[in-house]
């Protein structure tokens, strides 16, 4: 099993910058992918970005060029930098850890964390 916890959310104004983090906890030797996803509400929760480990990261082209994922293996945490931010980012955003096997993986959810974007 894998525990989740996000942290890092809250209310910027357009243009303005959030970092948020998501620290993995439990059967973490068994992950091979960490991302970011997130749902606004009446809308379908979307892939935000991903991070393979030992890949390329990967980008919703919405966010290209302003948000970027990184991994920190050692503390098993996952961080999503968030630049240039836009009413249309406000959303819950949710990390996401994939474990075991490749083609079939364990999936985890993290609790979520509100992101507001003021215009």
């Amino acid at each position: 099993q894998v525990q989740l916890v996000e942290s890092g959310g809250g209310l910027v104004q357009a243009g303005g910058s959030l970092r948020l983090s998501c620290a993995a906890s439990g059967s973490t030797g068994s992950i091979h992918t960490m991302g970011w996803y997130r749902q606004a509400p009446g809308k379908q929760r979307d892939l935000v970005a991903s991070s393979v480990s030992g890949g390329s990261p990967n980008y919703a082209d919405s966010v290209k060029g302003r948000f970027t994922i990184s991994r920190d293996n050692a503390k098993n945490t996952v961080y999503l930098q968030m630049n240039s931010l836009k009413p249309d980012d406000s959303a819950v955003y949710y990390c996401n850890a994939r474990a075991g096997w490749r083609l079939a993986p364990d999936v985890y959810w993290g609790q979520g964390t509100q992101v507001t974007v003021s215009s």
